[in-house]
């Protein structure tokens, strides 16, 4: 039945100038999203509009699903596209289309927002409002007018075609992805990190990862995990470039030479380090963690403190207020959730101390870090330089 979608966007419609630019990127990130659909598609901008028309049958279902995955998009109307064939004719496929959509017994109250965007049609606005307001009372009895707050809204808009849409799709809004540069996401096989990872990504944010494996501490199925975590962020991001490092002597070594409640702060510096010399070289611009306050002793603020004081670049922190129950709601709605919780251990939790520090001295810090001076250059080099990339999405 339906022909197109009318895809509605939200912050972009305030970008002043600059506004081309964004609906541009919105709508490559149409097409890319709809490249896997059944069905051929080709997407337009109309006058203040993005249309997804599609060019024959195609997989109703399909489409939506990868519509919902663009960021930007605030709604999706399935829409029904009608040649101009007078009025009487549009009463009657009003009618029918009511008719399909809600089944001829409807009973749901309703108003007609009609638009002519091509002045030359005959009738005003106002006057298409009633004329086709007075068709659907006599066709459906028990429907009734409600212009503040209808149960259905049908949409007529009259342009070279007549365009008609009653059902609005939420979309996930935001930014689409590419129009605020590129970051690396730290990510592990938690549930915090894809979370953080995808709200970053949604203000516009295109995403890279670096990953700490341990081998044989962790294993490859540890690190399949995260592969797939990568992949199911990468539905709503596009591809992402995944670079694994190998983390095992750095962090025996420390484990050898520095004090044992210090281990994870001194780790989680090194990991950030890492981080950012691979963010520099790839064009990234910030680093983005899945870090909440207090969640545990190295998210305490002293300890985040720490961390933070090695880096130079921003670290983006999107969960940082936020309670583990609207991360895990989060993660449930970008199906990461059941990955995450799966049972393969990452280098974070095998080297954990049994008493850390959760008050750690910035200074005490670094004196402890001089103890690894005599190697850590040369193996914090070496990791980034045999770092895998995989190409994940």
């Amino acid at each position: 039945m339906f022909h197109a979608f009318l895809i509605k966007y939200g912050e972009i419609g305030i970008k002043g100038k600059n506004r081309y630019l964004f609906e541009d990127a919105l709508v490559a990130q149409i097409r890319h999203a709809l490249k896997p659909v059944e069905g051929e598609f080709r997407v337009t901008k109309e006058q203040g509009r993005i249309y997804a028309q599609a060019q024959g049958d195609f997989d109703f279902d399909e489409a939506v699903d990868a519509l919902r995955r663009v960021f930007g998009i605030v709604g999706i109307c399935p829409v029904v596209i009608l040649e101009d064939q007078g009025f009487e004719k549009l009463g009657e496929d009003v009618v029918s289309y009511l008719k399909e959509q809600y089944g001829e017994d409807c009973d749901k109250t309703f108003k007609v927002h009609a638009k002519r965007a091509r002045k030359t049609y005959p009738m005003a606005s106002m006057e298409m409002n009633a004329e086709l307001g007075a068709r659907i009372l006599d066709a459906f009895p028990k429907m009734q007018v409600d212009v503040h707050k209808p149960e259905l809204m049908l949409h007529v808009e009259i342009r070279e075609k007549i365009y008609l849409y009653s059902d609005v799709i939420p979309g996930p809004g935001g930014m689409p992805v590419g129009t605020n540069g590129k970051s690396m996401l730290l990510l592990s096989g938690g549930i915090d990190s894809p979370v953080a990872g995808y709200m970053v990504a949604k203000r516009g944010v295109k995403i890279d990862a670096v990953y700490f494996h341990a081998p044989p501490y962790t294993s490859e199925r540890a690190k399949q995990k995260v592969v797939d975590l990568a992949e199911k962020v990468s539905r709503f991001t596009g591809p992402i470039y995944l670079y694994v490092v190998n983390f095992t002597d750095i962090q025996l070594y420390i484990y050898e030479k520095c004090p044992h409640d210090e281990l994870t702060i001194i780790m989680r510096r090194y990991m950030m380090r890492i981080a950012e010399r691979i963010a520099e070289k790839t064009g990234c611009l910030g680093l983005i963690t899945g870090e909440s306050i207090g969640q545990v002793a190295s998210q305490t603020v002293p300890s985040l403190a720490a961390t933070n004081e090695v880096c130079t670049m921003p670290v983006f922190r999107p969960l940082i207020a936020f309670d583990k129950e609207d991360i895990v709601t989060i993660s449930k709605q970008i199906d990461t959730y059941e990955t995450s919780i799966q049972p393969f251990e990452d280098c974070c939790t095998i080297f954990v101390a049994k008493h850390p520090v959760t008050k750690p001295n910035v200074n005490v810090i670094r004196r402890s870090e001089q103890k690894l001076a005599e190697k850590i250059d040369e193996m914090v080099d070496k990791a980034i330089e045999t770092a895998e990339l995989i190409v994940v999405g």
